[in-house]
């Protein structure tokens, strides 16, 4: 009777009841930001959900030239797609080579745009030429530089990755496409230097694996300092005992000594929907229902009809419901002090991989610091993660994952029990392969002989 799914009523309306209840604590905000968006789900994702990977990329060096001047600076780039996107150039005010250039502006390549040169310690002198193409819209650090200066910011792709209008060239040409072409339009006009092989690393998004795109975009987002410093401190202070300890624990301190801010909003159909109520003049509330959003409205003296006010379109991270699981599996956030949850929380031990360590152990504690201010168990066990033999995840999208069944019929359960044992030391991967089976069908029948 106490099966539960995220999606029950009961489930659902805890969820709301917590988004509302932190948002009126100052602790969940909406705002336009630099987030990780999926091109290919076209939503934006957490932190957490991007994995790098490092791969074989190119240096492309390109040459722009100084406005009024005989002389070109050549910057070195990984993405010349995005050089339309281009609203400065950067050097490092210790850098001799470019001092002469203070005041000046250069011409953007592929747009022909001027835009200025300034000067910040951010940049790397001995890296590449020295010199940085500024494109706020597409790259953290380049958004941060851009705050910085005040420099406007071109958002030269659309949502699902293609080229957008203010591009000017090469409008609704896929990103990838598009630097093929942008690589071949600089060598044709002579701004191609050179390109170079170049190692780096790369976002792929977990959903889609589709390469992840910075972005700027409003969303939601949950303040995480104060959430993060209780699950810290109950875990240092060993109230939430980790293991194996010396495997996991620096890695969770590590992020929870660091933890940005999460965004907690996806443009998906499927999950609960944000309880934010919009009006027609673009003002908004937060409410659990429609009818507390037009009590809210009223309470700041706007008049709107009910039919009025739509709801936003967006739902909420998976993982906003899944940190309340400990208690609400006990209905612990809908009815609190029931005598279940009373009675059964704090449980005792998880048992869990270690890929969901942040999107899910760290977040539990969390909340159970922040609405019961105890923690939701006392051990966390961290498995093994199953991969095959060339160290892969087991995934449908590979098929690299085996057929239990016709193992157990090529080598026995017992056999393939046995093969899984000797393969999985606590905390670490297991790279199963079939040999392993065979392993143990071999010494099980060694022990058979010798029994008989």
């Amino acid at each position: 009777n106490r099966v539960t799914f995220t999606m029950d009523d009961h489930y659902y309306k805890a969820v709301i009841k917590v988004f509302v209840d932190l948002y009126n604590k100052g602790k969940i905000y909406r705002g336009a930001r630099m987030i990780n968006w999926d091109p290919s789900a076209k939503t934006a994702l957490s932190d957490e959900e991007v994995e790098y990977k490092d791969i074989q990329g190119k240096l492309y060096y390109v040459k722009y030239k100084v406005a009024g001047a005989n002389e070109f600076i050549t910057i070195a780039m990984q993405r010349p797609e995005t050089i339309m996107g281009d609203t400065a150039i950067c050097v490092n005010p210790n850098d001799e080579r470019y001092q002469h250039l203070k005041g000046k502006l250069v011409i953007v390549p592929l747009v022909n745009r001027e835009v200025p040169i300034i000067f910040d310690e951010y940049v790397d002198p001995a890296f590449g030429t020295g010199a940085l193409k500024v494109t706020p819209a597409h790259d953290i650090n380049d958004y941060n530089l851009g705050l910085k200066h005040g420099l406007s910011i071109i958002d030269t792709l659309n949502e699902d990755g293609t080229l957008s209008e203010a591009a000017q060239v090469f409008v609704g040409t896929d990103r990838f496409e598009a630097r093929k072409l942008a690589v071949d339009q600089l060598r044709n006009e002579g701004l191609l230097i050179k390109e170079e092989e170049y190692q780096t690393r790369l976002g792929f998004s977990q959903r889609t694996n589709a390469v992840v795109e910075p972005r700027i975009s409003t969303q939601w987002f949950v303040k995480m300092s104060d959430l993060a410093g209780k699950a810290l401190e109950a875990v240092v202070s060993g109230d939430v005992k980790i293991h194996p300890e010396e495997r996991f624990l620096a890695t969770y301190k590590y992020w929870l000594e660091n933890v940005k801010d999460w965004c907690i909003s996806r443009q998906l159909w499927w999950g609960q929907r944000i309880p934010a109520w919009y009006a027609t003049d673009g003002s908004f509330v937060v409410a659990a229902t429609k009818e507390e959003a037009l009590q809210q409205f009223e309470i700041r003296n706007s008049k709107f009809e009910i039919s009025e006010i739509t709801q936003d379109e967006d739902v909420l991270d998976t993982w906003f419901s899944s940190w309340l699981w400990p208690m609400e599996v006990f209905n612990g956030i809908t009815q609190p002090d029931n005598e279940e949850i009373n009675y059964y929380y704090p449980t005792s031990v998880l048992v869990t991989g270690q890929d969901i360590i942040f999107f899910w152990v760290a977040r539990m504690i969390m909340a159970g610091m922040e609405y019961k201010n105890v923690k939701p168990f006392e051990h966390v066990y961290f498995t093994g993660m199953v991969r095959d033999k060339q160290g892969r995840k087991m995934s449908k999208s590979l098929g690299n994952s085996p057929d239990l069944l016709e193992l157990i019929e090529r080598f026995g359960a017992d056999a393939v029990r046995f093969g899984i044992l000797i393969s999985a030391p606590a905390g670490n991967d297991l790279l199963f392969d079939d040999s392993s089976c065979e392993q143990g069908r071999n010494f099980n029948n060694k022990l058979w002989n010798a029994l008989k």
